[in-house]
């Protein structure tokens, strides 16, 4: 199979847009094997290892509780797992395809690390991952509080990263004839790689979920 995402995944979701229902489904499912699982497969599994094992998430939408009672997810998404949780992400949609990473998921006792690192070392190596990501043109995100977190100084010239209680960031395409190449394989291990100091060093800040 070569190597790279078709034009007919992202039609796939267009379509899937204007008709997301079982039936669609039944219907259009060897398309999505097709045009879209078998070859984000194919592309995680090129990426390679350095990043991690590879795992694609289920087509179906978890509707237990949910108003939105469509079937099925509006993308597909891979994620490479990294350490204490944190990982690498890529996925295909009727936008495009998007790049990601970072610390996604948060407990208590990470959070409490986190603020705790950058209180008593510094946000110096984390700023740094940080401008390497956005360089590479990232976008730097995640869950945060509105207000000053309890018993931080309100001069704190960190209270920017303090707040944070997730952090991760995020670089997408528009649908493009060079997706279809293997130029997707190389552009995904770039981007992939801007992101690992952020990723190593947040994860040394957090450590383990438990």
């Amino acid at each position: 199979m070569p190597i790279g995402i078709p034009a007919e995944a992202f039609d796939f979701y267009d379509h899937l847009a204007a008709d997301n229902t079982r039936e669609f489904w039944v219907e259009h499912k060897p398309q999505w094997e097709r045009d879209v699982r078998d070859p984000l497969q194919a592309l995680a599994d090129a990426v390679g290892e350095p990043f991690g094992p590879a795992h694609l998430y289920r087509p179906y939408r978890d509707m237990r509780f949910s108003r939105d009672k469509t079937p099925i997810k509006d993308h597909q998404g891979c994620l490479f797992k990294g350490p204490h949780g944190l990982g690498w992400y890529m996925q295909v949609s009727g936008t495009g395809f998007m790049v990601a990473g970072g610390w996604y998921q948060s407990t208590g006792d990470q959070v409490k690390r986190y603020r705790e690192y950058l209180s008593e070392y510094g946000s110096a190596d984390l700023r740094k991952a940080l401008e390497v990501a956005t360089a590479a043109g990232f976008v730097v995100d995640g869950d945060q509080l509105k207000t000053r977190p309890r018993g931080v100084d309100p001069d704190s010239p960190d209270l920017d990263l303090l707040r944070h209680r997730t952090l991760h960031a995020t670089r997408s395409w528009e649908p493009a004839a060079w997706m279809e190449t293997p130029e997707l394989v190389s552009t995904v291990q770039v981007s992939f790689e801007a992101i690992r100091p952020m990723i190593e060093t947040l994860a040394e800040m957090v450590g383990p979920p438990e």
